[in-house]
């Protein structure tokens, strides 16, 4: 056990996801979305006596020379967790996020069966996106776990660090912990294909050279799936070809065109009881009419496909968010605070849609 022990204990009881520990600062818990003190104000002393029991020796020199480590760990009898280290003021900061030992079920998590229909694909590239904190990575855990409950795969990830430790059944699960297991993401990525991958997850889509590899992966015959944060499908196509110059994102985008299987984007609603949040989506499915608007750089027309593309799988935020006002999860309030189109979601509330007509955008 660490001497963190009793304020991690305090935040499972009260069914706290994060923590905040700061030098000089009482320690603060985000339950259900929002902060609580704790009445324990944390000395240096502490943070360097708990740093020193729960991060892994070799990031200590990474800490020195850049001012944040992120790593994992377990504590006995409140679970595992995933931990950055970092400088504010001068002063340490610890925040962590606290980890289930076990990966939720689908429908534990609220999501829709296409989360995981999106996940049998036999090739491409899926991006799970959304802000820090909104889920992603949960979503992406219950993804795996379901090919591994289902299907007979080669899984091999790449994590910064390891999340969710998966257990094999039908398939084969290899984790590789950055910073402990290999150098770097672009040094996993150039040995990966070697290891006979039948599905390759990238934890964190950072850089062009990350993204022009596990799209090389995708052309290939692998299934990738990755993580961006970035708020809506149309903005995750933009934040990757903003990876490239100019002169090469047509290319870049035609690939995309071919190779993408679909993009889920997540927001964490607060509950309508007050207790703990529920998921709402927008889910982009790369359909015929996807690809020809990808092909043709009709970007703005994405929205108008994910409105239209219901029978597919498809579903803005909006239509999200309205079905989890009707189904009694979330209040109306709630709803409007975290839409991007609060306007149209008002409309939506008291039944009046706008006609999207999906055969019009081929025919543009």
């Amino acid at each position: 056990m660490s001497i963190l022990k009793d304020i991690l204990a305090i935040g499972v009881t009260e069914g706290a996801s994060d923590w905040h520990i700061r030098e000089g600062s009482p320690v603060v818990l985000r339950i259900d979305g929002s902060l609580t003190e704790v009445e324990f104000v944390t000395t240096r002393d502490f943070l360097e006596k708990a740093v020193a029991e729960v991060m892994p020796p070799h990031l200590q020199e990474t800490f020195l020379t850049t001012g944040d480590a992120d790593f994992a760990f377990s504590e006995e009898g409140a679970g595992r967790f995933r931990a950055n280290l970092h400088r504010q003021r001068g002063l340490l900061s610890l925040s962590l996020r606290h980890i289930k030992n076990k990966v939720p079920a689908r429908e534990q998590l609220g999501l829709p069966v296409v989360v995981h229909h999106i996940a049998q694909n036999q090739r491409g590239i899926v991006f799970i996106t959304g802000t820090t904190g909104s889920g992603k990575s949960t979503t992406l855990a219950s993804m795996i776990e379901h090919l591994n409950s289902t299907e007979s795969r080669h899984v091999i990830t790449i994590e910064d660090p390891i999340e969710y430790h998966f257990v094999d059944q039908r398939s084969v699960i290899e984790q590789r912990d950055v910073g402990l297991d290999c150098i770097s993401y672009e040094s996993a990525l150039t040995h990966v294909l070697r290891q006979d991958p039948d599905v390759i997850v990238i934890g964190e889509m950072r850089n062009r050279t990350t993204f022009e590899t596990a799209l090389a992966a995708a052309e290939t015959g692998h299934l990738v799936f990755t993580t961006l944060h970035t708020s809506n499908a149309p903005q995750t196509i933009l934040r990757i070809l903003d990876m490239f110059p100019h002169d090469e994102r047509d290319a870049v985008r035609k690939s995309l065109a071919s190779s993408l299987r679909a993009i889920i984007c997540q927001r964490l609603v607060p509950k309508a009881s007050g207790h703990g949040v529920v998921p709402a989506l927008e889910i982009l499915v790369n359909t015929p009419i996807v690809t020809k608007l990808l092909q043709e750089n009709r970007l703005e027309k994405l929205t108008v496909a994910i409105d239209s593309g219901g029978d597919d799988g498809m579903i803005s935020f909006n239509r999200s968010l309205l079905q989890l006002v009707n189904d009694g999860v979330i209040t109306e309030d709630a709803a409007l605070e975290y839409s991007s189109n609060p306007q149209a979601l008002t409309m939506n509330l008291k039944g009046i849609f706008l006609n999207t007509d999906a055969g019009a955008l081929v025919g543009e």
